[in-house]
C-alpha cells in the first residue's frame, strides 16, 4: 500500500506543478482573440487622463473595442499570479513532499500554502474573468466588427472560448489541490497505521 501511495504522492505533486503552469500560460493567451479583432480598432489620446493615470478619451471605430484595454491591468495581474502558484508549487518540492515516506511540518505547510494559494487565486480571478466575459458580450457591436474584419482583413471572433477557458484552467488547479489533500490524509493514515505495526511488534518482543 505504501508503494501505491507513494507513486500517488509524487503525481499529484507534479500534477500541481502542471496545473499552475497552465494558469500562467492561460494569462498569456488570455487576450488573444480579443488583440487580433479589437486592438487596432481604438484609437486613444495619450493626453487625457484622469486622476488615476487612466486614458479617457479614445475613439472607438468598433463600438466596445476599448475592452482590450481595460483588460491589460487584470491580465498582467494574472500572469504574476500564475508565476505565484509555480513558485508555490515549487515549495512542495522543496520539502520533499512528492517523495517523503512519512510527513513532517514542512510537508504539511507545503500542501496547506498550496490550498490556499489556489482558493485565494480562484476566488479573485474568476469573478473578474466573468465580468469581462459579460462586457465583451454586451458592449462589443459584433456587426461593427464583422464590418471592420471584412474591410482591413482582420480577425473576426465573437467567441468567449478565452474566458470560459479560466474556469476550466482554475478546475484544474482545484483538482489537484483536492488530490493533493486526498493524499496528505493517505498519508496520515499510512503513517498510523505503521506506528500501529511497530508498536505491536515491540509488545510481541517485549
Amino acid at each position: 500500500m505504501y508503494k501505491k501511495q507513494m507513486i500517488f504522492q509524487r503525481f499529484v505533486c507534479f500534477f500541481v506543478l502542471a496545473a499552475a503552469a497552465l494558469v500562467f500560460i492561460y494569462s498569456l493567451g488570455l487576450l488573444t482573440d480579443i488583440y487580433g479583432s479589437l486592438a487596432a480598432a481604438i484609437d486613444l489620446d495619450l493626453s487625457d487622463y484622469d486622476d488615476d493615470g487612466n486614458v479617457i478619451s479614445y475613439y472607438e471605430q468598433i463600438k466596445g473595442a476599448v475592452i482590450y484595454y481595460d483588460m491589460q491591468e487584470f491580465n498582467s495581474q494574472l500572469t504574476l499570479v500564475g508565476i505565484g502558484l509555480i513558485l508555490v508549487s515549487l515549495v512542495l518540492f522543496v520539502f520533499c513532499t512528492h517523495s517523503r515516506r512519512r510527513y513532517y511540518v514542512g510537508n504539511f505547510f507545503s500542501v496547506a500554502l498550496s490550498v490556499c494559494a489556489c482558493g485565494a487565486s480562484a476566488f479573485w480571478a474568476l469573478p473578474i474573468v466573468e465580468k469581462f466575459k459579460q462586457q465583451f458580450l454586451t458592449t462589443v457591436d459584433f456587426k461593427q466588427m464583422e464590418e471592420y474584419s471584412a474591410k482591413w482583413n482582420s480577425l473576426y471572433s465573437d467567441s468567449t472560448f478565452w474566458f470560459d477557458a479560466g474556469y476550466v484552467m482554475f478546475g484544474i488547479l482545484a483538482l489537484a489541490n483536492v488530490l493533493l489533500v486526498v493524499n496528505l490524509v493517505l498519508k496520515l493514515i499510512l503513517m498510523k497505521e505503521e506506528k500501529r505495526t511497530i508498536g505491536s511488534r515491540k509488545d510481541v518482543r517485549a
